[in-house]
């Protein structure tokens, strides 16, 4: 299966909104991070990712867990795969975790969306640079480096950017091993005298 470009996540998207048109499924308007946001909006240097991450689905102007995703969602999301070659479970919500709605997202996350409507029944919003920054410190952290660091280093944070999502992190998760790992990413991307501010 091919990764996922920028052009065919575009694509991928507008099939997706055709088809939900033609079938008559309710209008939707979800919020994506990741890697597919990244490429979207041209953020980071990679060009591919394997999925869409689903963070969130905008209802009467707020954020709410888009969990469960609907049968008919991922019917027509295994169409698109079928029809475009897509790796598996292309389109999912795994980021969406509960204690992300029950902690908080990232203050004023809805005013920096940059959104763009795949069809009359489809629209996305695409997370911008700096809530990118807070969700890929978070999981660089809980995750152990990887993708999400790099990701995290082609943002180029400002050490301000950092400290906020760090202290952002932190209500994601209290414990004090978290804090202890957390504080360590910050030495390795060249901002450990922040850690004390955490």
């Amino acid at each position: 299966m091919k990764p996922i470009t920028a052009e065919s996540l575009h694509r991928a998207l507008a099939l997706l909104g055709e088809i939900m048109e033609v079938r008559k499924h309710p209008a939707h308007h979800f919020v994506v991070c990741g890697g597919s946001s990244l490429i979207a909006l041209g953020l980071v240097r990679r060009s591919a990712t394997q999925d869409v991450d689903i963070l969130g689905q905008i209802h009467a102007d707020d954020i709410i867990s888009p969990r469960p995703l609907a049968n008919w969602l991922l019917i027509a999301a295994e169409d698109v795969r079928n029809q475009l070659g897509l790796p598996a479970g292309w389109l999912n919500a795994q980021m969406a975790e509960d204690t992300l709605f029950s902690c908080g997202l990232p203050a004023g996350i809805a005013t920096r969306l940059v959104t763009r409507e795949y069809s009359p029944s489809l629209t996305i919003s695409f997370i911008g640079r700096l809530d990118q920054i807070f969700l890929k410190l978070h999981a660089a952290v809980d995750r152990d480096g990887g993708r999400h660091l790099q990701d995290l280093l082609d943002l180029d944070p400002t050490a301000e950017e950092l400290l906020a999502s760090a202290v952002w992190a932190r209500t994601q998760d209290p414990s004090e091993p978290f804090r202890f790992n957390l504080s360590q990413m910050l030495t390795q991307l060249g901002h450990g005298n922040l850690a004390h501010q955490i």
